[in-house]
């Protein structure tokens, strides 16, 4: 074998060995787009690993395929987490500020209410059911996911999981039909949150349209288990504000709003640092303004951007821009597969970006063979 036809498969070597390190760092990333804390708090799970049973407790029971313990089988629920943990978990999370300061004042609503039925003095009835209103990637979702969790912490549910459906998972195509899918997702949620994603798609524009017959359903279900589920419905902020005053049921049900920002850069810059301390990422201290200025030419648009889905997306393309240099080195180092430089970023912002590229890596010294 020549010295070129070595050099070749070591360099494709090196290029397998590359590629399976990125997937797998992609893969340990997990579904939070925008930013939780990169260490769970004291006591509490890491949020994709389940939540363990407490020392002596048997297994969770097995689930049918729709989630549900099997028949004739209890399912074994973890202990509660602390709320002083959640509670740390909310504040940990980029930016949200108005929203941290609700759910503060929702939780302390709530223990001054169960104090008050604890002394026997009189309580108004307490409603949860919420409305998340922002663009696409501001956290609603996690929040949600949150939000229930602190509610099964303070006795209010009884399991404390949340069940995501939109239109499709709700209405369908024929008449007597939506009100039993509806219902049976309205099950799956007893004792957590059911999160309706889009909720303002239930509103079709036509008379024949079964949308309402999922709302007339789910309205029944607020009164009928009002003490063991709630409902949060979210989606855009003028489309949300819209659908809940089309309905006087939705009114009067629904009184928390609850709003979401779009991220400011220097948030969505944060949630990128996030993304590399998670993947065990290093970005180089003169790399941080280009991804912070790539980030703003990106979110020109934040509904078609995503906030910090958008930040997922412009990671990875960093990340591919890194193993395309990185295949270039003769020999790749730990800390080179830890390192996201200047030249991966320009490499990211496209085509208007490869000269200066090609400066950097000409003016970069020449790495030898140990």
């Amino acid at each position: 074998m020549d010295k070129k036809d070595k050099k070749d498969e070591i360099i494709l070597q090196q290029l397998e060995v590359i590629q399976t390190l990125t997937e797998h760092n992609l893969r340990r990333m997990g579904s939070d787009f925008w930013g939780a804390p990169s260490e769970s708090p004291k006591g509490a799970p890491p949020p994709e690993a389940p939540r363990p049973s407490a020392a002596g407790e048997s297994a969770p029971a097995a689930k049918s395929p729709d989630g549900q313990a099997a028949a004739g089988e209890e399912e074994t629920l973890p202990p509660p987490e602390k709320l002083e943990d959640l509670q740390q978990e909310l504040e940990g999370y980029v930016g949200l500020a108005a929203v941290k300061k609700e759910v503060r004042n929702l939780i302390n609503l709530v223990k001054i209410h169960q104090l008050r039925e604890q002394n026997g003095l009189p309580v108004a009835e307490l409603s949860l059911h919420m409305v998340f209103s922002g663009s696409p990637g501001t956290g609603k979702t996690t929040i949600a996911r949150l939000m229930a969790r602190i509610f099964r912490s303070l006795g209010i549910l009884s399991k404390g999981q949340l069940v995501e459906v939109d239109r499709a998972g709700l209405v369908a195509g024929y008449v007597g039909q939506t009100a039993l899918k509806t219902k049976k997702a309205i099950d799956k949620a007893l004792g957590g949150v059911l999160f309706i994603d889009e909720a303002y798609a239930l509103n079709g524009s036509s008379g024949s349209d079964f949308g309402q017959e999922a709302i007339d359903t789910i309205l029944k279900a607020m009164e009928d288990h009002r003490r063991d589920l709630v409902v949060i419905a979210a989606g855009y902020s003028d489309l949300m504000d819209r659908f809940i005053h089309s309905n006087p049921g939705l009114e009067s049900r629904f009184n928390r709003f609850l709003h979401f920002e779009d991220y400011s850069p220097e948030e969505l810059l944060e949630i990128f640092k996030a993304r590399c301390r998670k993947g065990c990422y290093e970005l180089e201290e003169n790399a941080a303004g280009l991804v912070r200025d790539l980030l703003r030419e990106e979110n020109r648009d934040p509904e078609s951007f995503g906030n910090a889905r958008g930040v997922r997306n412009v990671f990875e393309r960093i990340l591919v821009c890194q193993a395309t240099r990185l295949a270039g080195l003769e020999n790749v180092t730990r800390e080179d597969l830890t390192r996201l430089t200047a030249a991966d970023v320009l490499a990211a912002r496209g085509p208007e970006a490869e000269s200066v590229q090609e400066a950097a890596a000409k003016s970069a010294p020449e790495r030898e063979d140990p």
